[in-house]
């Protein structure tokens, strides 16, 4: 079964992916499970740390990601792209930071320009044709769940 046409493999692994934003929007919404996780697994493990630092490190591994979009353009586009695929990581690290709230506004505003990086990306035929779908659903469940330490 491909949803969508996406593959199984990148699928599952990017939806196991959502895991970690997951578990920081329920420790969020739920002091009880906040408490359980901190003792079980510690504080950075639970929200707001763990859906700020996780989010830190998807953000700039997608910028990995699409330099290696920028391998496959020709001479005229490579560069622009290259520029481009800096950005997510230059974002979070110059935007990710101070209280929670900020951080995590500045991780959805991230993760969201990503998908004009990443639209670029497919229209210039350098993703795999099923990339923007997957690449919505991912997005869809980070912002669902980095919305809890804005909100």
């Amino acid at each position: 079964m491909r949803p969508f046409g996406i593959p199984p493999a990148p699928l599952l692994l990017g939806l196991a992916g959502l895991i970690p934003f997951l578990w920081g929007a329920a420790t969020a919404l739920s002091p009880g499970l906040w408490r359980w996780g901190a003792d079980l697994l510690g504080q950075r493990f639970v929200a707001p740390f763990v859906g700020l630092s996780y989010g830190t490190v998807i953000l700039s591994f997608m910028s990995g990601v699409t330099w290696g979009f920028a391998t496959r353009a020709d001479a005229r586009a490579a560069p622009a792209l290259y520029g481009l695929s800096v950005l997510p990581a230059l974002w979070a690290f110059f935007f990710v930071g101070g209280g929670p709230t900020s951080a995590a506004t500045f991780l959805v505003a991230g993760f969201i320009g990503l998908l004009g990086i990443d639209w670029t990306a497919q229209r210039l035929g350098l993703a795999p044709s099923w990339w923007m779908a997957l690449r919505l659903i991912l997005t869809a469940g980070v912002v669902l769940s980095l919305l809890p330490l804005i909100l």
